[in-house]
């Protein structure tokens, strides 16, 4: 009998989280009710920061981010290439420009020396991508941006529940990221947050996400008041109570899931050691890996055709693997807009040519991760 197609990520919703959502239905706050504050407040305490700010998906918390910062044309953010094209496109949004930056060849993070080596006159901030769960070496870029005035903001969609020397990711940087989309460790549908030490930042990012206004529709009906001024252009990025309600009941399961993607990828690093086609990447003894996704390097002549292969392969075996990224610096977009080409950042080019993203996520069970390593052996063991 056929096997179900397996994908690379997927949400787990139980009767509880349904619950929460309907409780929610049944009241009188739908959107900017108290739902949103209560899971804002959840939140920061698992970021360990003092602020939270709850938006509509991950890719308008980069732009809240960019908002907050300021950053406006004529600046220049530098941002890894291997990432997804909302991290630099954020930049874009505010009129900026993205700078790309290399990555390191053993874990696809952020190269500090090469965000040092693109640093100029006109540099305002960093954005370090947490690749594939993994948190930055945030201690490395810290020294860069203090030393050069710079903001560092973590683009951290991926790595909700790792930490980095003991602290939570979402404390890492003046501003964290984060997205709730059904792939990732927890899910509101749609949804994203930003953290940060910085009220005004929360601020900023509060009144951006709602149409540049400075009080929502329940602040309003405490006050006794229909009165509201926009103070600046923003957009309408709100998340709503009853996404908020189910956010909450995601957050009591995160730890157990985190623990469980942790179990497969341990699974993983045990039972493909053997195969010389292939090798993970390597995981810092600084970190705490959140493994939003399983990342192999395939080692196969060819190159960018024989992953195609594979990846065809996996496909037919019913193992829905992916490609996380191709370099943002090559989309069509960024090749007309920015003149980018080939040869700026030749690690992650050459990166993309080899991965592939095996999946992994909390409702797997041991059938399903032995099925992936089985399909493995059958596809990367040379004939």
């Amino acid at each position: 009998m056929p096997q179900k197609p397996l994908p690379y990520g997927k949400q787990w919703i139980s009767d509880e989280d349904i619950g929460s959502v309907v409780e929610v239905l049944r009241s009188e706050w739908l959107t900017t009710g108290p739902k949103v504050h209560e899971f804002e407040e959840a939140f920061a305490a698992v970021a360990g920061t003092r602020e939270a700010v709850a938006v509509s998906n991950g890719t308008a918390a980069l732009h809240c981010a960019m908002y907050a910062l300021g950053i406006g044309p004529g600046d220049e953010v530098i941002v890894p290439a291997m990432t997804f094209a909302a991290t630099a496109n954020c930049v874009v949004y505010q009129g900026g420009t993205p700078v790309f930056a290399d990555v390191r060849p053993e874990d696809l993070l952020l190269d500090p020396e090469s965000v040092e080596s693109r640093i100029t006159p006109n540099t305002r901030a960093v954005i370090a991508v947490d690749y594939a769960g993994h948190p930055c070496d945030y201690a490395a870029l810290r020294r860069v941006t203090e030393r050069r005035g710079l903001a560092l903001v973590a683009d951290a969609c991926h790595a909700i529940g790792g930490s980095y020397r003991g602290k939570p990711v979402g404390s890492l940087a003046d501003l964290s990221t984060f997205s709730f989309h059904p792939v990732k460790h927890i899910t509101t549908g749609e949804g994203g947050a930003i953290s940060t030490d910085d009220t005004q930042f929360a601020s900023r990012m509060r009144t951006f996400r709602n149409h540049g206004i400075t009080s929502d529709h329940r602040q309003r009906a405490q006050q006794g008041t229909w009165f509201y001024e926009m103070v600046a252009l923003g957009y309408n990025y709100r998340l709503t109570d009853f996404q908020c309600a189910l956010g909450l009941a995601q957050l009591k399961h995160l730890q157990g899931w985190v623990a469980r993607r942790q179990q497969i990828a341990r699974c993983y690093d045990t039972s493909l050691t053997g195969l010389s086609s292939l090798t993970p990447l390597r995981v810092s003894a600084e970190v705490n890996h959140a493994y939003h996704l399983y990342v192999v390097q395939l080692k196969l002549e060819g190159s960018e055709t024989a992953r195609n292969e594979v990846f065809a392969k996996f496909r037919e075996a019913g193992i829905g693997v992916q490609v996380h990224y191709i370099p943002v610096h090559l989309h069509p977009f960024y090749r007309e807009r920015f003149q980018t080409a080939p040869g700026l950042c030749p690690i992650a080019e050459a990166a993309y040519q080899r991965i592939l993203s095996l999946p992994i996520f909390p409702a797997m069970d041991d059938r399903d991760v032995e099925r992936v390593i089985e399909v493995a052996h059958a596809v990367c063991t040379p004939a």
